[in-house]
């Protein structure tokens, strides 16, 4: 597990532009995203054919891990849904996080996912009553426009709020609708919501920002009970596979996140499940106890030398203890174990280049080239692709690479500093040379700009005697 976002400052300011309409960017705009192949996978495994069922393709949904504790989720622009850590440890199922997963795919669905909407229905009724209090004055009872205009944004809020719980029940309705296509069972979603059911009764201040957002009330609750109950799937229950699936999730997610000494009272020694022994490996690795932490992820892989990701754990023990070169070998064999993993490949790159043996760097260039085939956005492959090329002196393709971590982080004005700079020293139309002019006009430059570029440097070099 990384804290290694793909292309954390576009997509956080995105779901940061969403999350003010709720009163909430606040939290969300200062956190970093997690990305784990593992957890990303078992949880995209549960929910593509949700997506798929609703009339979504699973392909044009991005779904975020935010490494938070709070119990939050939600939908923005650009078919982004963002689950927070704090939310999925306390599912107690995998039919509950599939359950808000569909829900918040619902608001996708519905085009909820801005809540322009709730703003503009608090709007409406504010400025009505505005508009009531200034007539008052104007026709000489002053106190009742006073008391008008004071009121005014109390009968927004309710505009708003009665707007959003509108949204939520036709959010819940099309969850629902596409588990029970899916062949899932919505009990999840409902017990999911019953857990909290006491968050009505809080003010905002004690409330989890989910329930801010996702105005819960118990004729909700009882209405897509009802719904639910009636689908033939309902009886539906997680596999005993899939509760596996879950309990490592939740093993691994909290052994990250909590300090190790709560990982190791919550999983103790006693405890001989698998997610038990992988915590505890995390945990020790978290602490320091590097000896600790190797023997114990060398028994999870002789218990199954075909997982990638217990060879990922070593290789990132390893790395981070400062011995690269070890590092490698566990890296390599995760790769080869699941090479359809672009962060894997990424983390056997990192490796190859911190060995500081350049004869390396042609792997970890053909490593980070087949990861951002597959992830274009990730910034972290293209900033090692970029000290790759640079250790090997090629300047044209390391101002590229470059070019191309400034653009997938957002950042328009370097991206095109840098893919000028590129542009400069790649050979006229080669692939590289395309890419970086691609990258300038996404800027907003245009074929004529660059022309005159072209003709002031032209201009400006000495002039060679014949």
């Amino acid at each position: 597990m990384r804290w290694l976002p793909r292309s954390a400052s576009r997509v956080l300011a995105a779901a940061a532009t969403a999350l003010m309409a709720v009163s909430v960017a606040g939290q969300a705009s200062a956190q970093s995203l997690i990305r784990d192949t593992e957890v990303e996978g078992i949880v995209r495994e549960w929910a593509d054919p949700v997506f798929v069922a609703m009339g979504l393709n699973p392909n044009d949904i991005e779904v975020l891990l935010v490494n938070d504790n709070d119990l939050n989720a939600f939908a923005t622009r650009g078919r982004i849904m963002g689950v927070n850590t704090g939310l999925i440890l306390r599912t107690k199922t995998p039919g509950e996080l599939l359950g808000v997963m569909a829900h918040e795919a619902g608001h996708i669905k519905n085009r909820h996912t801005l809540r322009d909407g709730a703003e503009n229905a608090g709007k409406q009724p504010m400025f009505m009553t505005m508009a009531l209090g200034a007539l008052a004055i104007a026709a000489g009872a002053p106190d009742a426009g006073v008391a008008l205009l004071g009121s005014s944004q109390y009968f927004g809020a309710l505009g708003a709020l009665h707007y959003m719980q509108s949204q939520e029940g036709e959010a819940d309705i099309s969850g629902a609708r596409a588990l029970e296509a899916a062949g899932e069972s919505g009990a999840g979603l409902v017990s999911f919501f019953e857990n909290f059911r006491s968050q009505e009764v809080f003010s905002d201040a004690r409330r989890y920002p989910y329930f801010r957002s996702h105005p819960l009330s118990s004729n909700r609750i009882e209405s897509l009970r009802r719904y639910v109950q009636e689908q033939p799937h309902y009886d539906h229950r997680d596999s005993p596979e899939r509760m596996a699936q879950h309990a490592l999730i939740l093993a691994k997610i909290h052994a990250f996140m909590a300090p190790p000494n709560a990982t190791l009272r919550d999983y103790p020694s006693t405890d001989a499940s698998l997610p038990g022994r992988y915590a505890r490996a995390i945990a020790w690795y978290r602490d320091g106890q590097t000896d600790k932490a190797l023997t114990a992820v060398d028994a999870l892989i002789a218990g199954d030398v075909n997982n990638p990701y217990f060879q990922e754990l070593k290789g990132q023990i390893l790395f981070e203890e400062g011995r690269p070169a070890e590092a490698v070998a566990a890296h390599r064999e995760a790769v080869r174990l699941k090479p359809d993993a672009p962060l894997l490949r990424v983390n056997l790159a990192h490796a190859l280049i911190e060995t500081n043996d350049k004869a390396k760097l042609d792997e970890a260039i053909d490593q980070l080239k087949h990861a951002v085939v597959a992830e274009k956005d990730n910034t972290m492959a293209w900033r090692l692709l970029a000290q790759a090329y640079a250790s090997q002196g090629k300047e044209g393709q390391a101002r590229l690479a470059s070019a191309e971590y400034y653009f997938a982080g957002g950042d328009e004005k370097q991206a095109t500093q840098f893919a000028l700079r590129a542009r400069s020293m790649l050979d006229p139309g080669s692939i590289e040379w395309r890419r970086a002019v691609d990258i300038v006009l996404a800027s907003g430059a245009t074929p004529d700009d660059l022309n005159d570029l072209d003709r002031r440097d032209a201009a400006r070099r000495p002039a060679t005697l014949n």
